[in-house]
């Protein structure tokens, strides 16, 4: 039987960013619209980057792929530089129209909603601090399917002649 779960608020952090995210064998697809420095609760340390996981991830075998539509600020940035999994071998492309929220595991499980990369929106700030979002987590292959078929088209270009934003991409894969 196939799993679709709606996911609120904390439950978003604790299914995806604590849950899916670190449990992927070979691949993670990350789409947001924001992105900002994401810190999250490890061992006796008060908390640690986010970005440190996915390095040690990607130090592990899993390959990531992240879509973003703007640049993210110098926190995050700083962090970014820190880990030079991250700078040789993250995935990342920029497009400034993109909207969706989709993290997408192994090919397999999906969420689908309304939460950024950030710790507002992910749920990973205090209950007074956090934003309000909601989505699915679902390993339903039928919605997993059209997700990666969407983040996959982006990925590979497939909009970028008809976009209308390509003064201000700085990823543009069509050269012009």
């Amino acid at each position: 039987m196939h799993m679709i779960r709606f996911v609120a608020d904390k439950e978003i952090f604790d299914d995806v960013v604590n849950g899916m995210i670190p449990e992927a064998k070979h691949s993670v697809w990350i789409g947001t619209s924001d992105l900002k420095d994401l810190y999250i609760p490890k061992g006796r340390q008060r908390a640690i980057p986010f970005l440190q996981v996915i390095s040690e991830m990607i130090g592990n075998g899993v390959t990531f792929r992240l879509i973003h539509a703007k640049e993210p600020g110098p926190n995050f940035r700083a962090d970014f530089d820190r880990f030079p999994n991250l700078i040789n071998s993250l995935e990342r492309m920029l497009c400034p129209r993109i909207h969706f929220k989709t993290v997408i595991v192994d090919q397999r499980i999906a969420y689908l909603g309304s939460a950024n990369l950030t710790g507002a929106g992910m749920g990973a700030k205090a209950s007074t601090t956090r934003n309000f979002e909601n989505g699915i987590v679902t390993d339903e292959q039928s919605i997993v399917g059209k997700l990666i078929e969407q983040f996959d088209t982006l990925w590979m270009g497939e909009n970028c002649d008809k976009c209308k934003r390509k003064s201000v991409c700085t990823d543009r894969i069509d050269g012009n």
